[in-house]
């Protein structure tokens, strides 16, 4: 079916929407609503009842219903349901960033404190109001929306002060070894290895604060005195240590070593709200590492799970305490080891309790591992392309995880407009509600970066930025360990010298105690004054003898 012929009745429409985005092309149909007196369809209005919430909500947009856009029919998201954590999913350019950036304002207009990555560097406009124009204005008269341009207060931070924002850091010890086991690429192994390094450091008191913490005690595992020290609690081979040193080699070579050090972030900044009331936007800059997705997503892992060790359990609440949201999540997911897939299943599923929700931002459900996706709540899915075998595929597993619907989904998943979605949510009784096809709302900030200046001047005047902009090295594992070798090196050149002397003492008392050899006959006959005087004699009488026959003296 093109876009461009009519979808039977009971089918979401099939035509591209206007969406928000620059250069998103506006359809007549979609540029002309129902009036908002005009009774829904049946299937319509049994949808519309399902989204019809009397508690405080979000609203994402307008029911697009057999090819046009109910206003009077919103589908929304009840406040108190956002930590049960949800997916927002779509192919690239379909409008996810948009929905981030629509859902953070109306939850920081609510009073919940929002976290957002920002990997492509266009959501720090959520600072600023938006700019009226033409597709603003035609796409809220379509859904319904009384748009008014809004800023929202923001913090910016940048993984170790690289890019702009407050510089955000972890310690060592802080992201543990199944975190940074990820961040390096290790094997099971060679992450247990890790593991055991980690336990030793925190026996002995030794702090592993930044990289050359974790390379001094690997190094001081691996020699002789360090082995023996291990024996207890077992071995690290030397080609596990191997591995390890040269991984973070070739980390720091990436300039990954400004991103561990202190002082460390503490995460309960993230729960802030601003004086009027409102919840503060935390927006991570990420533009500056976005090729280096590995350490990017662990970090955000760190984050959550340093929230879920912090917040005390609460249970349900009217709304939630932070909304996270962990876009480009398939990056976080490639390669991860169990112990790693294991640790974020365990925090997801967890962390409901302690008042934080999570959404997933990726192109695919398939994406996030099933035991996580079964934890996900609330689903607005963006269009899908089909345009491979493994496109197709991945189209009938995503149609598998929505409720049964009256919309043909394979067909809906692969028409829908920029700015368009499939949305499926938990109703205020925790029941799912009945799958809609929605027309987003245009947010009311601007869409798309603030300039430089800007940004700069609102991380330079922050009252955080004082208390992390600077890194801290204070004395930690590289610090004892080589004081340690110091005192070791000092003690063993003392032995060495007091050895030395002793031998040296030992000689010069043999020598003394050495009897003295009796001097012989001949010895005394020329050592004598008789001797020595005949000797005398008779030099000088030869002497004579020769200056004459020389010099023609000598007598005839």
């Amino acid at each position: 079916m093109s876009d461009s012929e009519p979808i039977p009745a009971g089918k979401a429409n099939a035509e591209p929407s206007s969406g928000v985005e620059a250069g998103a092309a506006l359809t007549p149909e979609s540029a002309s609503p129902p009036p908002a007196s005009a009774a829904l369809p049946a299937p319509a209005a049994e949808i519309a009842a399902g989204y019809a919430f009397t508690g405080p909500a979000l609203d994402l947009g307008a029911l697009v219903w057999d090819g046009q856009c109910l206003p009077d029919a919103q589908i929304r998201i009840p406040l108190g349901m956002l930590n049960r954590h949800g997916l927002v999913a779509g192919a690239t350019g379909t409008g996810k960033t948009k929905t981030l950036q629509l859902v953070a304002e109306q939850l920081a207009a609510q009073g919940v404190p929002v976290f957002l990555a920002d990997i492509k560097g266009d959501i720090s406009g959520v600072s600023a109001p938006g700019q009226p124009n033409a597709r603003v204005t035609q796409r809220a008269s379509e859904v319904g929306q009384e748009w008014r341009a809004t800023g929202f207060p923001c913090e910016f931070y940048a993984l170790g002060g690289i890019g702009p924002g407050i510089p955000l850091r972890a310690t060592i010890t802080g992201f543990g070894p199944v975190l940074l086991a990820k961040c390096l690429q290790l094997n099971q192994t060679q992450e247990q290895s890790l593991g055991l390094i980690f336990h030793y450091a925190d026996q002995k008191g030794l702090e592993l604060v930044d990289l050359k913490d974790l390379r001094a005690v690997v190094a001081f595992l691996t020699s002789d005195e360090g082995k023996q020290e291990l024996k207890t609690i077992g071995g690290l081979s030397t080609a596990t240590a191997g591995v390890i040193l040269r991984s973070l080699t070739a980390f720091e070579q990436q300039g990954m070593s400004d991103f561990f050090g202190e002082p460390e972030f503490d995460s309960s900044e993230l729960l802030r709200t601003a004086p009027d009331g409102r919840g503060l936007v935390s927006v991570l800059e990420l533009p500056a590492v976005q090729d280096k997705p590995h350490l990017f997503s662990t970090f955000l892992m760190w984050l959550l799970a340093d929230l879920f060790q912090d917040l005390p359990e609460v249970g349900d609440v009217e709304k939630p305490k932070l909304v996270f949201f962990f876009d480009e999540a398939h990056l976080l997911f490639n390669g991860a080891s169990k112990a790693f897939l294991e640790a974020i299943t365990q925090t997801v599923r967890l962390i409901r309790s302690k008042g934080v929700g999570v959404f997933f931002v990726t192109q695919t459900p398939k994406d996030v591992p099933s035991d996580v996706l079964a934890q996900l709540g609330n689903r607005v899915q963006h269009a899908l392309r089909a345009f491979t075998p493994d496109d197709q595929k991945a189209l009938k597993s995503t149609v598998k995880t929505f409720p049964n619907s009256a919309y043909d989904l394979e067909e809906l998943l692969t028409s829908l407009g920029t700015g368009e979605a499939v949305v499926t949510v938990l109703s205020e009784n925790g029941a799912p509600t009945p799958v809609a096809a929605t027309r987003l709302r245009a947010p009311e900030s601007l869409m798309g970066p603030v300039e430089a200046g800007a940004l700069d001047k609102a991380v330079k005047e922050s009252a955080l930025y004082a208390r992390y902009a600077d890194a801290v090295d204070r004395e930690s594992a590289y610090e004892k360990l080589t004081a340690r070798e110091a005192e070791t090196r000092a003690r063993e050149d003392a032995e060495a010298a007091e050895a030395a002397e002793k031998k040296e003492q030992t000689a010069h008392r043999a020598d003394r105690a050495k009897p003295k050899e009796e001097t012989s006959v001949v010895d005394q006959v020329v050592g004598s004054g008789v001797f020595k005087s005949l000797a005398r004699s008779v030099g000088t009488q030869l002497g004579r003898e020769i200056s004459r026959s020389l010099f023609g003296t000598r007598r005839r």
